[in-house]
């Protein structure tokens, strides 16, 4: 399978934005991802339903939606409804975890669960097997334009392994700070999807980046 590119919106010229998501369609990105974020499990307040819904509008591409809120559980229905293709809750963001991945499905959406840094790889094993993607983040949610964090790199080999050893089908998603500096690395060790921002949007040469992030 080629590498998947979802570029972040986040990182996108919002006061551009139609020109922006056209330029994604007509890109070889595969998805357009959407940081929607609640200023409590992050300290950054990001965009809600209304912009969705704009972007929505325009993309012609699956929209890869990651909710960085608390009880997500509560909003399932709504990004149903904005045309999400995935939607990825936080691990640390919900007590009740296997409900809201369950609610998910009953959508008929695909379903990803995300850890942040400092959560390790082995509180998703009794969940591995219910979820189509998880995502690991490569800095601390909340802003973008942040760092790689090298430690990833481990908790990639972990979480690969722990695929293996279940025999999932959960695609692998590496989130924050990913440039062309790490990605061939993330690929060699099972990164099925890559997401950047500042990388991608604020590049001359958009196309051309999301091309040197597929290189193996």
């Amino acid at each position: 399978m080629n590498t998947i590119i979802s570029p972040s919106i986040l990182a996108a010229d919002f006061g551009n934005l139609q020109s922006e998501i056209e330029m994604i369609n007509k890109s070889e990105a595969d998805w357009f991802h959407i940081d929607i974020m609640d200023g409590l499990f992050v300290p950054n307040i990001s965009f809600g339903m209304p912009v969705l819904k704009a972007i929505k509008n325009y993309a012609s591409k699956p929209l890869d939606v990651h909710l960085m809120i608390i009880d997500p559980e509560r909003y399932i229905k709504n990004f149903y409804e904005l045309n999400a293709s995935l939607i990825t809750i936080h691990f640390e963001a919900t007590s009740k975890l296997k409900e809201t991945i369950k609610k998910i499905k009953s959508f008929g959406i695909k379903t990803g669960v995300a850890i942040n840094p400092e959560t390790p790889v082995n509180v998703l094993e009794k969940i591995i097997n219910e979820v189509d993607l998880v995502c690991l983040m490569s800095v601390n949610p909340g802003f973008g334009g942040q760092n790689f964090i090298d430690k990833t790199f481990v908790k990639l080999f972990e979480l690969k392994n722990l695929i293996k050893s279940k025999k999932s089908n959960s695609l692998i998603q590496v989130d924050g700070g990913v440039t062309d500096l790490q990605s061939r690395k993330l690929i060699e060790l099972g990164a099925d999807v890559l997401v950047a921002g500042n990388f991608i949007f604020k590049s001359k040469t958009p196309n051309e980046i999301i091309k040197k992030l597929r290189e193996f």
